[in-house]
């Protein structure tokens, strides 16, 4: 499944790359399963966090799954964040589970859930 076509080319800058990214309108969060079942991470819409759910919807849709290329491709997103979060582990955790499962060569579910009507 390559969908190549709809993949951003990443540049070095975060907002400049968000602007490429689809519409998060109506996610409420989205939930990252590990291969047992079990929520791994969620992350919310709200404000500090738009971002980083922006990147792994467009990562979900793109990759299928949250993967380890999916996880390569994500880290070129974040542009600038990137090597602040390797200087700093745990200052940027939605970066730092793309370190993870790069490292780990894991797969996770992305699970978009909408908001309620």
């Amino acid at each position: 499944m390559d969908n190549m076509q709809s993949r951003i080319q990443a540049g070095a800058s975060f907002k400049d790359n968000l602007a490429q990214l689809p519409s998060i309108e109506g996610i409420a969060r989205i939930d990252l399963i590990d291969a047992s079942g079990e929520v791994v991470a969620s992350i919310p819409n709200e404000p500090g966090k738009q971002g980083s759910l922006s990147v792994y919807q467009y990562l979900g849709q793109n990759f299928g799954a949250l993967t380890p290329e999916a996880a390569e491709h994500g880290l070129a997103v974040f542009g600038e964040h990137t090597a602040d979060a390797k200087v700093r582990p745990g200052a940027h955790p939605n970066i730092d589970l793309l370190f993870e499962v790069q490292a780990n060569k894991v797969s996770l579910t992305v699970k978009v859930v909408a908001f309620q009507q």
